[in-house]
């Protein structure tokens, strides 16, 4: 641009920051790829010891005891056809995947959803914070990822665990803070302590929030198939960025619709659980 010079080095100065880290943490980040890599490696592991049709059946028997018969109906005829496209091992790999990374996201997203309801102060911090993780383009995440753990599941997982966790940890403080000030002050009256409050009043009360929460974080966590399968990440993403580099439309698409389907499942199971499964599955049966 004409007479303007001045320029902020802001990449340098992430890259100096990610090469120091890089440099002196790597007894941290090799811990954690082996902890993360066991045990998604161990889940893949013992699902595939399942066999297919006890597998299915469990995941129906889930389904309808949550959300009843009609989700149960599709839950058998969406993984029939997710075996019946030979997608069955990737599938598995992939649900592996998704389920240790939402793991390790609500295991940090929820308590910090809690501290930030309870402070005015670590809320004003992590609102940009947040920002900055859900709308930074998710494959500027691999490029650290992978100078920390290299190639594999492991980077997929930590790419996954950062963009999944800001609505675990928006929707649970969103939750708790819901709460009406008549209800709190009740408690208080009857004498609850700070834990009594939080864990028989409000967390209680702000449980469709947080779930609403699980379930969105399940979900971009699955979005990330894709992503993660660029850096190794084996799974139905991988099936999918086969078929989009080879411009093979058979292998895409069916990799592709076993994500919607796993999508859908996930979807609708975790959404019950939000609205109290066992009432709503029991209503639907009569």
């Amino acid at each position: 641009m004409i007479g303007w010079e001045f320029r902020l080095p802001v990449g340098q100065a992430f890259e100096i920051l990610v090469n120091w880290l890089n440099a002196n943490l790597d007894v941290v980040f090799n811990l954690i790829t082996v902890v993360l890599n066991t045990l998604v490696v161990a889940l893949e592991n013992g699902l595939g010891l399942i066999p297919v049709p006890l597998m299915v059946a469990l995941m129906a028997l889930l389904a309808w005891r949550l959300a009843g018969r009609g989700l149960a109906i599709f839950t058998v005829i969406g993984f029939t056809v997710i075996a019946g496209m030979d997608l069955w091992t990737e599938t598995l790999q992939t649900l592996s995947l998704v389920i240790i990374s939402t793991l390790v996201a609500l295991g940090i997203g929820i308590p910090l959803g809690i501290w930030a309801s309870r402070s005015n102060l670590l809320n004003n911090l992590l609102r940009p914070i947040l920002d900055f993780m859900q709308t930074l383009p998710a494959f500027v995440y691999l490029i650290p990822a992978i100078l920390f753990f290299t190639v594999g599941r492991v980077p997929g997982v930590i790419a996954t665990v950062i963009f999944a966790m800001p609505p675990a940890i928006r929707l649970t403080n969103l939750g708790i803070r819901q709460v009406p000030q008549d209800v709190i002050e009740a408690a208080h009256a009857f004498g609850s302590t700070s834990n009594q409050l939080l864990t028989k009043v409000q967390l209680p009360m702000a449980l469709p929030t947080i779930m609403a929460g699980i379930n969105q974080t399940i979900m971009l966590a699955l979005s990330m198939v894709v992503i993660a399968s660029m850096v190794g990440a084996p799974g139905l993403g991988k099936e999918v960025l086969y078929g989009v580099t080879q411009l093979d439309i058979a292998t895409g698409f069916e990799g592709g619709l076993a994500v919607v389907l796993v999508a859908m499942f996930l979807d609708r199971v975790t959404e019950s659980l939000g609205k109290g499964g066992h009432s709503k599955g029991n209503a639907n049966q009569h």
